[in-house]
């Protein structure tokens, strides 16, 4: 009942022209959307309202943009890359990708025991037992090269977040604006994951 639901929002959105399903001429793009002429305007409106709110109508908050891709030393000191990661395993039956720790809670939350190995689990898609592939550790990052080689020395990543570009300015901003802790910065922005199941 509530997938209907939701088939029916998504479907009065595209007719309405709030949002459309990117890349959809190509076969579509999961998890990705495009704002239609309603659709970016509501979202411009929501933003407007909060900045007007948050940031311009407080004395102790200023506002920053910050870039959506940054060094990798950012993201490896801040643990970035060491940590955000998940297990990832595949149904060799059906090639259904799952995070290895979803599973094993969901066979916990069913039987009320822990899980010694996938090998006991069916997979939720298939029904297939035990035809799960060792977890591998799958990065939350998305990764891109800048300039014409791709190599490490011009390895970065798009932001999974919008704070890291706030902690890397603080001090910049703090001078700037003449602020003193405690202060709050305002960003609003786009960020992006490499999701094991998107969509």
């Amino acid at each position: 009942m509530a997938v209907d639901r939701l088939e029916n929002i998504v479907s009065l959105s595209k007719r309405r022209g709030f949002v459309f399903p990117s890349s959809e001429i190509y076969g579509g793009l999961r998890a990705s959307w495009d704002y239609g002429p309603l659709g970016v305007e509501l979202k411009n409106n929501v933003k407007r309202q909060w900045w007007k709110s948050m940031v311009m109508g407080r004395e102790d908050v200023v506002g920053l943009d910050s870039s959506v891709i940054l060094a990798r030393e950012v993201w490896e000191a801040s643990g970035h890359v060491a940590t955000f990661s998940d297990p990832l395993t595949e149904c060799t039956a059906c090639h259904k990708r799952y995070r290895a720790d979803h599973l094993e809670e969901q066979y916990e939350a069913k039987h009320k025991k822990k899980l010694e190995s996938l090998t006991e689990m069916n997979c939720p898609a298939c029904g297939n037992k035990g035809q799960f592939t060792t977890p591998k550790q799958f990065s939350g990052l998305l990764k891109t090269y800048l300039g014409p080689v791709e190599d490490e020395s011009g390895l970065a990543y798009l932001r999974p977040e919008t704070a890291q570009g706030i902690f890397i300015n603080f001090d910049q901003v703090m001078t700037t604006s003449r602020k003193k802790p405690p202060f709050g910065i305002g960003q609003i922005g786009k960020s992006f994951r490499n999701e094991i199941t998107p969509g």
